[in-house]
This record gives C-alpha cells, sequence and structure tokens, in this order.
C-alpha cells in the first residue's frame, strides 16, 4: 500500500491534471491505468487451458503485476468468477477475452462498487482462496448476461441492437408479440419502458406510448414484471433491461423490486431520473441480485462527471447523443465521435449510443462509431404501423430492415443460476469495501437536502447546468454588487410592501364570538400591491439577473395561475431577454386575463395540451425545453419546487417577505406575531414569509392547502394533507399519487395551488413538526375572498382566499392581544370570471350581477 501511495504521488507530479479527486478516490483509477496494459496482456492465460512441465495442469493466473496482494486477489476473484463458462456453456466459445478482460482492468476502480454476486466455477476452475457465488436468480447473473451479449456481438465484428418498447403497448395482450418480434428481427438487447405518467425526458412518440399503456390500465410494476416472466416462459432470451422514472420503482420497494425482477428475469435498469449521487441504496440493492445499474452520460456531462459515471457502471454505458429529449432525427450529431472520445477514455466497457436512430443509413453511421445502437421512438412508430395481429412479423422484418442483418441467429439458452456457496474471507473484505462506497455515497445523497426531502432526481443532461447554476449561485448571493443589482429594482417592483392592519376583518371575526376575550388581530403583508400584482416579481427579477451572470438571455418558466408568467415576462421585458412561458390549455382558458398580458409583454405562451393540462403538466413541457437547449436556456421555476439548487434559490429571492414582515411587526406592534400563515401550492409564498421566522420558535407557521371539492374526494390539492413521499420534478417530496407510483390527477379552484406536489422544504418543516398545513376546500375559500373584499376591500386572489379564510378561523380560537400575520400574495383580478362562475354553485353572493343576469340584460 505505501508502494501504492508513492506511485501515485509520482504520478501526480508528472500529470497534476489528471488527479482531480474524485468521491470514490482517484488510486483505483491510477492503478488501473497504470497496470491495465500489463493485465490485458495476461488475459490470455485467464481464457486458455494451462499446463506446466509434462502436461500436469498449472495453476490459474497468478501474474506479477506489482499491485498489493489484496488488488490482485481481488482482480483475480472478480475475473474468474464472472468470465468463466457458465455450467451449460453459454457463450464459452464465443467470448471475446481482450474485451471481457480489459473492462476488468479498465474498470479497476470499480471494484468496490461492483456487488453482483459472482457465478460458482468448477472445483478445476477455482482458484485457491477465492470467493464463491452468491445467490442468484432462476435467469442467472443480469449483469453477465448483458456483458457477454456485447462481447458476442464485437466477436461478430457488429454493433449490438438495443430496442425499445413500452410495456403495455400498443395493449397489455400485444406487448409479448413485441417483444419476440424484437427478438426474432435481432434485438440483442431489449429496454421495456414502465410506463409513468410524467415521462419529463421523453418525446412525443414516447409519452403517447406511455399515456396509451396508462390508459389500457398498465399501471403497476406487477403487471409489467409479469409481462416479463410470460416473455421468459415463451421463449425469449435476449437480456431484459427495464427502462423508466425513479418513483414507480421508488413506491415498489427497492428491495422487493430487486428481488422480484430476478426472479421474474430482468437483468438490469436504465433510471432516466437518478443519478449515481441519489442511487446508492438502489445501486446496492440491484447489484445484490447480479442485476446491472446502467448510467446515461451525455454531451453535457463534464469530464469529471464521466468518471463519477463510469465508476458506477458494470455492464454497458447509455450514451445520450444529443441534448434534448427522445425522439427520431434526421441524422445523428456530428460531435457524437467526441463524446464516445471522452467515455473510452476512461473505460473499455461497450457503449450504447441512443436518442434519435430511425433509419439503416443512422444505424449503420452510429453502429461504426460505438458498441451498440439504441433504437426507440422509430419501434413505436413502426409498432402503431403494425397490423393488428401480424405485430411480431411486422416489427421482425422491420428490425432487420433497419440493421441491415438479413440473418439472425438463434440465442443460446440462458445459464441457471448455481447454488449459493458459502461467503469466504475475501467475500468478507467485499462486504467491508461495500459499505464504505456506500457510505461514502449516502453522504452525497444529504447535500442537497432539506432533511430527508430534496435531491437532484434529473435526467443527466441537467446533471452539469445544475452544478453550474449551484456555483454562480453561491459566488454572487453574497456578492456586493449582485445584491445592489437587485435592490436597485426594489422600487421598480414596489418595496417595501406595506404591513396592514385587517381591524375590519379582526372585527368581522370576532362579531359572533361569546367569549370576546378571543379574537386575534389580523394584519396583511400586502405582496398583492407589487407591481404585476403578486409576489412573483421578487423571484423572477431577481433570477432573471442571475441568468445574465450565468451568460444565457432566452428564459422560459412555468405558470398556473399566470402571476409567475406574468412576473417573468415583465422582468424579460425589462432586461430585454427572450421569454417563453408555458401553461397547462386548462389554465390558459381560466386566467385569459394573464394570458393577455404576458403576450402584450412580449412572451410566447405555449398552451399544453398533455396529462391534465394543468401546472404539473406545464412543469413537464418546460423542463423538456430545457433538456433541448441547454446551453442558451435558462429555466425561471417559480416555485420553490424541483431539483437543488432551486427550491433554495427561489426561497432566498422570496425571503424578502418575511424579513420586512418581521422588521414591521416589531416597530409597528411592538413584538413578533404568535401566527404566520400562507396559502401553500408549490410554496413560494408560504417559504418566503416562513423562512425568517424558523428560528423564532414561539412563532407559530401554518400552511393552508387547497382541499378542492373536499380531502375526501379525489378532487384535491391537498398535497401535505393526503399525500406520500415520492420523486416528481427532479425532487423527494410529498405528491399525491397511486400506491403504484403513478401521479394522480388534482383539482383546485385557484389555478396556482392545483400541483400534486410541494416544496420539499415544507415537507421537511411539517415532518420536522416546526410547522402546520390545514387544507381549505373551494367553499371555503370562496368565503375568505368574500369575507376579506367585503370587509376590506382588498380583492384577493383565490390562492391567498384560502389562507383568509383559515385566518378567519384561527382567529376566532386566539386571545384578543395575539396577531395573526398573512402573505397576501395577490390581488384577485386575474380571478373575476372564474369566481362569478363559481359564486351559483356554492350559494354565495357578493351583491354583483351573476354571469346569466348580465346575459338577460343584453
Amino acid at each position: 500500500r505505501e508502494r501504492e501511495r508513492e506511485r501515485e504521488r509520482e504520478e501526480r507530479e508528472r500529470h497534476p491534471h489528471t488527479h482531480t479527486p474524485t468521491p470514490l478516490g482517484r488510486s483505483k483509477m491510477l492503478a488501473a491505468k497504470r497496470y491495465g496494459s500489463r493485465l490485458r496482456a495476461l488475459s490470455h492465460q485467464l481464457h486458455t487451458p494451462h499446463t506446466g512441465p509434462g502436461g500436469t495442469p498449472a495453476r490459474p493466473f497468478r501474474g506479477r503485476c506489482h499491485l498489493s496482494s489484496r488488488t490482485r486477489a481481488r482482480t483475480r476473484t472478480r475475473t474468474h468468477a464472472r468470465f468463466a463458462p457458465a455450467a451449460s456453456g453459454a457463450l464459452a466459445s464465443q467470448r471475446a477475452p481482450g474485451l471481457a478482460f480489459s473492462h476488468e482492468a479498465k474498470g479497476m476502480r470499480r471494484a468496490s462498487l461492483s456487488t453482483a454476486p459472482q457465478y460458482k466455477m468448477g472445483a478445476d476452475e477455482q482458484p485457491s482462496g477465492d470467493a464463491e457465488a452468491g445467490p442468484l436468480g432462476p435467469y442467472g447473473n443480469g449483469t453477465r448476461s448483458i456483458l457477454e451479449t456485447f462481447a458476442a456481438c464485437k466477436l461478430a465484428g457488429r454493433p449490438a441492437f438495443v430496442a425499445y418498447t413500452t410495456l403495455g403497448f400498443p395493449t397489455e395482450a400485444e406487448t409479448l408479440d413485441v417483444i419476440k418480434g424484437l427478438e426474432k428481427g435481432g434485438a440483442d438487447v431489449i429496454e421495456l419502458g414502465v410506463p409513468f405518467t410524467d415521462p419529463l425526458a421523453d418525446g412525443p412518440t414516447i409519452q403517447g406510448s406511455n399515456q396509451m399503456a396508462l390508459n389500457n390500465g398498465m399501471a403497476s410494476m406487477d403487471q409489467c414484471l409479469d409481462l416479463v416472466k410470460r416473455a421468459r416462459e415463451e421463449g425469449v432470451r435476449a437480456p431484459l433491461v427495464l427502462m423508466g422514472y425513479y418513483n414507480p420503482f421508488l413506491m415498489y420497494g427497492e428491495s422487493e423490486l430487486m428481488r422480484d425482477c430476478r426472479e421474474a428475469g430482468v437483468d438490469g435498469f436504465i433510471v432516466v431520473d437518478l443519478p449515481p449521487e441519489e442511487a446508492s441504496s438502489f445501486k446496492m440493492a440491484a447489484s445484490s441480485q447480479g442485476l446491472s445499474y446502467i448510467p446515461l452520460i451525455a454531451p453535457t456531462t463534464t469530464e469529471d462527471r464521466v468518471q463519477l459515471l463510469l465508476s458506477h457502471a458494470d455492464s454497458f454505458v447509455y450514451a445520450v447523443s444529443v441534448t434534448g429529449v427522445t425522439g427520431a432525427r434526421e441524422q445523428n450529431n456530428s460531435r457524437l465521435p467526441e463524446l464516445l472520445q471522452r467515455i473510452k477514455k476512461y473505460s473499455e466497457l461497450p457503449v450504447a449510443v441512443g436518442f434519435g436512430v430511425s433509419s439503416k443509413a443512422q444505424f449503420e453511421d452510429a453502429g461504426k462509431q460505438c458498441d451498440g445502437v439504441i433504437v426507440g421512438s422509430a419501434i413505436i412508430e413502426a409498432i402503431k404501423k403494425a397490423p393488428q395481429g401480424g405485430r411480431e412479423a411486422h416489427l421482425s422484418e422491420f428490425c432487420k430492415g433497419l440493421t441491415g442483418r438479413e440473418r439472425v441467429d438463434p440465442r443460446p439458452e440462458r445459464a441457471s443460476a448455481p447454488a449459493q456457496a458459502a461467503a469466504t474471507a475475501a467475500e468478507e473484505e467485499e462486504k467491508k469495501q461495500k459499505k464504505e462506497v456506500e457510505a461514502e455515497l449516502e453522504a452525497g445523497e444529504t447535500k442537497y437536502r432539506f432533511g430527508e426531502f430534496g435531491g437532484r432526481y434529473v435526467p443527466e443532461t441537467l446533471m452539469e447546468p445544475l452544478e453550474e447554476l449551484e456555483r454562480v449561485y453561491a459566488e454572487v448571493k453574497d456578492d456586493p454588487e449582485f445584491v445592489r443589482e437587485c435592490a436597485a429594482f426594489h422600487s421598480y417592483i414596489g418595496r417595501p410592501t406595506p404591513l396592514h392592519l385587517a381591524d375590519r376583518l379582526t372585527a368581522y371575526a370576532k362579531k359572533d364570538l361569546e367569549d370576546q376575550t378571543k379574537g386575534a388581530r389580523i394584519w396583511l403583508k400586502r405582496e398583492d400591491l407589487n407591481h404585476t400584482g403578486a409576489h412573483k416579481i421578487n423571484n423572477a427579477i431577481s433570477q432573471a439577473l442571475l441568468a445574465k451572470r450565468l451568460g444565457k438571455n432566452r428564459i422560459i418558466a412555468e405558470t398556473g395561475a399566470g402571476q409567475h408568467g406574468v412576473a417573468t415576462a415583465t422582468a424579460c421585458a425589462k432586461l430585454e431577454m427572450e421569454c417563453i412561458v408555458y401553461m397547462g390549455a386548462a389554465d390558459v382558458e381560466r386566467q385569459a386575463l394573464n394570458v393577455f398580458r404576458m403576450e402584450m409583454l412580449g412572451a410566447k405562451v405555449v398552451a399544453v395540451e398533455s396529462g391534465s393540462r394543468t401546472l404539473k403538466d406545464a412543469i413537464n413541457e418546460a423542463m423538456r425545453d430545457w433538456v433541448t437547449n441547454i446551453r442558451t436556456t435558462h429555466y425561471l421555476v417559480g416555485s420553490a419546487i424541483g431539483p437543488y439548487p432551486f427550491p433554495t434559490i427561489v426561497r432566498d429571492f422570496q425571503s424578502i417577505i418575511g424579513r420586512e414582515s418581521r422588521a414591521q411587526m416589531l416597530e409597528t406592534a411592538g413584538k413578533l406575531p404568535d401566527l404566520v400563515l400562507a396559502c401553500v401550492g408549490g410554496g413560494s409564498n408560504a417559504i418566503g414569509m416562513f423562512h425568517p421566522f424558523v428560528e423564532d420558535t414561539d412563532v407559530r407557521l401554518l400552511g393552508v392547502e387547497a382541499a378542492g371539492d373536499g380531502v375526501d374526494t379525489e378532487r384535491h390539492s391537498a398535497t401535505l394533507a393526503r399525500g406520500t413521499p415520492g420523486v416528481l420534478h427532479g425532487t423527494r417530496t410529498f405528491l399525491l399519487q397511486e400506491k403504484t407510483g403513478q401521479i394522480t390527477s388534482t383539482h383546485s379552484i385557484s389555478a396556482g395551488l392545483d400541483y400534486p406536489g410541494v416544496g420539499p422544504e415544507h415537507a421537511n418543516l411539517m415532518v420536522s413538526h416546526r410547522a402546520d398545513y390545514k387544507p381549505v376546500d373551494d367553499r371555503q375559500a370562496l368565503m375568505g375572498f368574500k369575507a376579506c373584499t367585503m370587509q376590506e376591500g382588498i380583492i384577493p386572489a383565490l390562492e391567498t382566499a384560502h389562507a383568509l379564510y383559515q385566518a378567519v378561523e384561527e382567529a376566532k380560537v386566539m386571545d384578543a392581544d395575539q396577531d395573526i400575520l398573512v402573505c397576501l400574495s395577490g390581488r384577485g383580478d386575474k380571478d373575476i370570471n372564474t369566481i362569478r362562475k363559481a359564486l351559483p354553485k356554492f350559494g354565495c353572493k357578493l351583491n354583483v350581477r351573476m354571469v346569466d343576469e348580465t346575459a338577460k340584460l343584453k
């Protein structure tokens, strides 16, 4: 070990630029690079019979290469165990020893992470003192199956054909025909898409196949695994890889998922929104069952991240050829060779290229440059065109035409797993190393979190922009020049906003109380008086200035009620920036006034027709835009949601609300409020109001959610009252979801609260009991709207009306000398048409003409 450390120091002095530390340590990587050529030169000894003097059997590989004895033993064990012939001799004669062994040599730095159970060898093959096999399922080691498939393709002088289809598409019954047709057409590995309601990294084709599968009732992992099992029973032998989004896997339970996947015949996973930083438990669970975790590497992936991702790979690497979503393209990316060169610099694992291949010419072009070609959207389109009842034959011919392979050789039988063997000293050492690595990864997972919530669950394409955003924000948030630049816009926004004692609303809450010692004073923080009529401008201006520091002049945003869209359009108009706003089509209809305002300010408003046509779907579409235009575009997130650092950035920019309120209460009331109250959808105004009071433990924090038609119905948006933890839009938080992990539809009279998630910091405040959250339904919100309008002469937004109703209810049970501070987050002129239509439904009257009365007058 001392000699290795000395060599590492010498290497660092000779090549200082190659020695950037990584979370997994550089020593294993350096050892691999230093001794890789020597080890590869000895690979012949590992795959050919050995004889000693007089023809006696020689001992297995004992080549000396100046590695430590522990490293030599581990390398020896892994190479013999992983690449020794299986009991049935499957592919034994077709292996590419150079490729297989160089994987181990170049992948030395992965040794401590490779936790897949090993195959038991015969007594004549077993090296002395080496580890024996661990528990495997009826279909053997999935990682090994994938490796052998790529090795066989390389030996045949062609790229592996990796085909994608969505489980349950076009129907559950026809999925088996599709899988068999793909294998007969020459698919070497088959990716099986797990349907999900919100596939934010997929283009229209795969979005459509996901939705059709869900419409067919294909919503659970149990159904997906049943299809895999039936495919195996009907003779499908190609490695099967589940591809999808993390939330359905998480809700199934990682340990149970891996066990059941192994038994069904799954070989590995591609999880689009689960980067290694968030994947420690998932990968350890997969490896314990011999299943492969396949990382994605994108054109935006940095050099350091390439090394990190490769340290997690154990079968092949998925190279995303372009920045963008899935979908067929007319030609391959001209910069593909550069991406492949960066990957091959650090590993000789097989690399398969995906995103956009749709023709024979593209397949051949990509195949000349890499080890495998992934085709997805083109296959989905072919399935659509296939005649019913003839999909298997149609797909077989389509695949043969795509790859140019007229003859497809039958696959050998898959090897069954040998029995479990007892643990050895080498296995114990391996377990110890696993624990060390797991601890390192878990430490990385806590970096971006609020307690157990938050994180960065995003496609690989977004990881570098998020790291850049985090880095630049850390530089500017305390930079006096940037702080002055933001403060210079306070007069433009209308800051500081006033603190108003709502004396008539206080009297309204108190008037029918028998105990007149009750009836707390209600104070309103007038964010409705901001320019554009809501708190959203605080964040929009500051984030637009941050985007300038990033060098990005194209701004995209999502909006529900339209207030964030108007604020973003305003900021872009003022700062001469391009602005595109995504808005659910349902919200476009009920917030027509704000749509017109955005367009007048020069923004392009895109109505999103997919899904429930609300805020959730607007966020999905905005993230697809960001993935596609990552180098020129900043996503100006409007709420305290999304991957880190967005929840922190939005909170910090909105905390001016709470800081001003705190100082104003001390100056005006002579004390801090007893209760701080705000409405919560994603939660930007609430977290901005709450954050400066979090350390004041005598101040109670209360968030108000939208209960819609009632929390006992299916039509509500009370995420914290009725939700469960899950992952959506890049963050772990509470979600309204089914047990299968599919996101449910939501409802609220207020478009801004109509969202199935909540900011991760709110989730943490609730579980830590620092804040409480209560639901208020549509009818109660209208009552709050009416009370504020008629008692104070202030027309509040419907979002704020939820908080106002709850403020009146809280005032009734609090003492008269106590104070309630409410964030009046926006004004209600945007909601007038919605309110006029809703009042008759709930029997409320505001002494104004209803819609039908106005029609009669005409």
